[in-house]
C-alpha cells in the first residue's frame, strides 16, 4: 500500500459517499445550574442505524486543504483530507474515508499516522475531526487512536440534534 497526495486539479470535487451502520449513539446529557454546567455523552444501545451523506474534496470553504490516497494496485480504497486552522495552529482532518470491503484493516490507521505527521511537521499543537454521536464505530476507532473528546455543538445539523443523538463532536489530540 502507497499513501500519496491527490493532486488539486485532478480530485477537486471528488465525490466520497459516507456510509456506516450502529447498533449504539452517545445520548447527550446536560444538566444546568446556576453555577454549573455539566455535561456527559452516555452510550446507549439503539436499533440499527444506518447513515449515508456525501462531501467533496477540496471544498471551497476549506482554506488550503490537502487530500492523500491510499491505493491498492490502481484502486483508491482511502482518502483523508486535511486543512490547517492557522488562527489557533491545528490541523484538521476534514475527511477521512475507506471504502467499504477494506475497512478493519489498517487503512485508517495509516492515514491517522500520516496526519500526525503532517501536523508535527507543521508545527501544529493539535490534531482535530469532526465525528457524530451516533457513529459510535468511528467513536471507537478515534478512540483507538489516541484522540479523546474535545467538544461539541448541539445544533449543528439541526435544532433537534440531541433529541435525533446525531451531535457533532469535535475529537482530537495535543501534539
Amino acid at each position: 500500500m502507497r499513501i500519496a497526495e491527490l493532486p488539486r486539479e485532478q480530485f477537486e470535487g471528488y465525490k466520497l459517499v459516507f456510509t456506516y451502520d450502529s447498533t449504539a449513539y452517545y445520548d447527550l446529557k446536560i444538566r444546568a445550574t446556576k453555577n454549573v454546567f455539566a455535561l456527559e455523552f452516555v452510550r446507549t444501545p439503539s436499533p440499527p442505524i444506518h447513515k449515508e451523506f456525501e462531501a467533496h474534496l477540496f471544498a471551497p470553504h476549506w482554506d488550503d486543504p490537502h487530500a492523500y490516497g491510499l491505493w491498492d494496485g490502481n484502486r483508491l480504497v482511502a482518502i483523508m483530507e486535511v486543512t490547517p486552522e492557522n488562527w489557533n495552529n491545528r490541523l484538521r482532518i476534514t475527511n477521512l474515508f475507506v471504502q467499504e470491503g477494506y475497512r478493519r484493516r489498517g487503512f485508517g490507521t495509516l492515514l491517522m499516522t500520516r496526519a500526525r505527521e503532517i501536523a508535527r511537521a507543521q508545527g501544529r499543537r493539535a490534531l482535530i475531526l469532526e465525528t457524530q454521536s451516533c457513529n459510535s464505530g468511528a467513536i471507537a476507532f478515534y478512540l483507538s487512536q489516541g484522540l479523546t473528546f474535545m467538544g461539541f455543538n448541539a445544533c449543528e445539523y439541526s435544532n433537534q440534534d440531541a433529541q435525533n443523538h446525531e451531535v457533532r463532536m469535535e475529537m482530537g489530540c495535543f501534539l
